[in-house]
């Protein structure tokens, strides 16, 4: 049977410019503020809904607010979410 021809490869190589770092604007990781305030957030948006559901009887000016507080609860929440997408 006749041998094959072995064909010669080229050699793979990087290219240079392909390996530079791409530099993202705003740098570095969120500060310490950034990230409390996204937390403080999203915790304040679910003690509003417990209180709401808990002693929602008890508090006059929280039970006239009705159907506004699963808003404001959950706006609060949703504000820290969307906030998670800045986070470094």
């Amino acid at each position: 049977m006749p041998k094959s021809k072995v064909r010669k490869k080229t050699d793979y190589t990087i290219n240079p410019a392909s390996r530079t770092p791409v530099k993202i604007k705003g740098g570095g990781p969120s500060p310490v503020w950034y990230v409390t305030i996204m937390l403080g957030f999203m915790l304040a948006g679910l003690v509003w809904l417990l209180v709401y559901y808990l002693a929602g009887e008890q508090l006059k000016w929280i039970n006239d607010l009705n159907a506004w507080n699963f808003l404001i609860g959950f706006g609060l929440m949703v504000i820290g979410l969307i906030m998670t997408m800045r986070w470094r």
